[in-house]
Parts: C-alpha cells; sequence; structure tokens
C-alpha cells in the first residue's frame, strides 16, 4: 500500500484527514485527524540510501569514502543536502588550528605513506581531527 503523503498532490497544501476505515473489521471512524508526519518522508531514495550508509559508516566519513567510493567533499556535500532535507541547517563550523606538532606528525605519516595524500589535506587543513596512524 502507497505512503499517505500529509501534502496535497494537486496544490501542496497541508491536507486534513477526516475518516479512517479498517477493511478488516468494517471499523469507520468520522472526525479531524492530525497527521503525524515522518521526518525521512521528505528524502529522497538516494538522501535515504546515503543515510543508511551513513548510519553503516557509523558516521565516519572517511569508512564512507571507502564504502562509496567517492570523494570527502561530494560526502560532505551530500551530508549537507540531507541535513538541509530534513529541515536543519549545517553548522558552519571553524576549521580546528592545527598545532606545529600535529602538522609535522601528518607530513611525516604521509611521507611515510600511512594517510593518503587528501586524508593529509583535511588533517592540515583543519577539517578533521587528525590521529596518528603510527604502528597501523
Amino acid at each position: 500500500m502507497p505512503k499517505f503523503s500529509p501534502k496535497c498532490p494537486i496544490c501542496g497544501e497541508q491536507v486534513t484527514v477526516i475518516r479512517f476505515y479498517c477493511p478488516s473489521c468494517d471499523t469507520r471512524v468520522d472526525g479531524n485527524f492530525e497527521i503525524q508526519t515522518d521526518p525521512f518522508s521528505s528524502l529522497t531514495p538516494e538522501q535515504t540510501n546515503f543515510l543508511l550508509a551513513f548510519v553503516r559508516a557509523e558516521g565516519r566519513l572517511n569508512r564512507l569514502e571507502e564504502i562509496l567510493g567517492i570523494s570527502y567533499p561530494t560526502l560532505k556535500n551530500r551530508l549537507n543536502e540531507v541535513i538541509r532535507a530534513l529541515g536543519y541547517e549545517p553548522d558552519q563550523e571553524k576549521p580546528r588550528v592545527v598545532s606545529p606538532s600535529e602538522r609535522m606528525a601528518i607530513l611525516e605519516d604521509l611521507e611515510n605513506g600511512r594517510i593518503t595524500h587528501d586524508q593529509a589535506l583535511r588533517y592540515l587543513r583543519g577539517e578533521e581531527p587528525f590521529h596518528t596512524q603510527e604502528g597501523a
């Protein structure tokens, strides 16, 4: 059975439900009923699939990169699209400041092949917290 939309398919305005019917027992109830909306009903199938992959990756964008095979900036944009579709505005966080010792550790991990060039750039820009990969 198709899902009920709380919006009119013609004009897009909110609809009012005035009758419920149970075909199993032939019960009919007339009145005005509030529709409880699903916050995820506004998502496209692609956004829903992205959200499921996000949960599967435990919210870690670096894991999501591997799962979906797309770049970090693309992931971040898709996540922001989902956030907006749910009625929120993504936080515009200021990048964190990378200390000189962290900068050296990032460059060392990059030089030794423990992190990728893209990861190093994100760490150096303060877009992601850095955790040394030494011994990994």
